[in-house]
């Protein structure tokens, strides 16, 4: 089997393909959609998988805005993964479109060597990442069960083998107080603005006291009805970060306490739920990465370690918990100027700019390398699952 034939092959179809991929990214980007609401997202893939000639499920996995996509019957199974949710007033400024068309184009040119290269291939859609937790929703229900690696490129203003990924969980809250003329019978009430003030304040002292790693940031949902009424009723969303999501637990039971305390103290009660989805730090499997960074020279770009550089992307995804179940890789493709952050204004821009289109080519041809080498040698597939051996087994779903 020529490997390096077979590169050429993937690189090739990307090229063909380039028209198609990068109007699929300009559209998705024009049409920003959020969690579980990719409805455009995902007919517009779907049909480009689907006039691929590719069996395609839409709607996969039960996930309304889900689907898969797969080629070849034998062989090692590497599933790439595309995500397409926007966030809130600032649309694609996380370089979702990117990352769901560098994964289209991975997908469909490594589907035209997978026979000859022996290999299987999944094409996934993985809706809401941006705090809806979808990948995790897809895994509970069986879709990476059979899955031998996984993989994905993420935009950043660098080319980094991995994202700084720290375990994440949401936290809501309600504060019950009891209303009251604010003017006439103030002492009859129970504030429960106060409340969630002085769980706020509780939470900025305790940010002293935690660990450089760790992350507690919130925000009041509700504050109250009227300034001449003592609040009854008040709510708080807030974001708890910590290294890995062993460390998390203790962290999350510090700030509700925070939060729990203040109530108490304002005579107020609270009512609080925890987001069904945590997500994990991130495992990036390290044969995996480097098989990445070699392709990545092949189409010009030099890939660094962010810690080496002092350039890392802090942030959490649900590709973590993935990482957890299979060997998988999340690295980070330049796309934006040195300096310019994800989940800007700034950033929504450079992901439709003409750095964001080759982004989008050279990012789908590094995977199809990468997964023509996870096809082709046995060497690598041994040691990336020897690698992920090494992980901790903890429970992320």
């Amino acid at each position: 089997m020529d490997v390096e034939a077979l590169k050429t092959a993937v690189c090739a179809e990307v090229d063909r393909l380039s028209d198609q991929l990068l109007h699929a990214s300009h559209e998705i980007h024009s049409h920003p959609e959020l969690n579980f609401e990719e409805h455009f997202a995902h007919e517009l893939l779907v049909d480009q998988l689907q006039s691929a000639g590719l069996q395609t499920t839409p709607h996969a996995y039960g996930v309304g805005t889900a689907f898969e996509a797969s080629a070849g019957d034998t062989g090692f199974n590497v599933a790439v993964l595309c995500e397409y949710d926007a966030l809130p007033g600032i649309g694609h400024a996380c370089g979702h479109n990117i990352i769901a068309t560098a994964g289209l184009g991975a997908g469909l040119a490594a589907a035209v060597v997978a026979a000859e290269a022996g290999g299987t291939l999944r094409i996934m859609g993985t809706p809401a990442e941006e705090g809806g937790g979808g990948k995790i929703e897809l895994a509970r229900r069986g879709a990476f069960d059979h899955v031998g690696a996984a993989m994905m490129v993420h935009p950043a203003d660098a080319d980094l083998i991995a994202m700084d990924t720290i375990a994440l969980q949401e936290l809501h809250v309600q504060f019950h107080g009891k209303a009251a003329h604010a003017a006439a019978a103030p002492w009859d009430g129970r504030n429960a603005l106060d409340a969630a003030v002085l769980g706020y304040m509780n939470i900025a002292a305790l940010r002293q006291h935690i660990r450089p790693t760790e992350r507690v940031h919130g925000v009041f949902t509700k504050g109250g009805d009227k300034a001449n009424i003592v609040p009854a009723e008040t709510a708080m969303e807030w974001i708890v970060r910590s290294a890995t999501i062993e460390s998390l637990q203790p962290l999350k039971q510090r700030v509700l306490t925070s939060l729990e305390c203040a109530a108490t103290a304002c005579a107020c009660t609270i009512d609080h739920e925890w987001h069904g989805h945590t997500y994990a730090d991130m495992i990036d499997n390290g044969p995996m990465v480097a098989a990445y960074v070699s392709n990545a020279a092949r189409v010009g770009r030099v890939v660094v370690d962010p810690v080496a550089v002092g350039r890392q992307v802090v942030g959490s995804t649900d590709m973590g918990n993935i990482s957890y179940l299979v060997p998988s890789i999340h690295p980070m493709i330049k796309v934006a100027a040195d300096g310019v952050a994800i989940h800007t204004l700034e950033f929504a821009e450079w992901a439709r700019s003409a750095d964001g289109d080759k982004a989008v080519l050279d990012g789908a041809k590094m995977m199809a390398m990468t997964i023509v080498d996870l096809w082709t040698s046995a060497e690598l597939r041994q040691a990336a699952t020897a690698a992920f051996a090494e992980r901790p087994f903890v429970e992320v779903l």
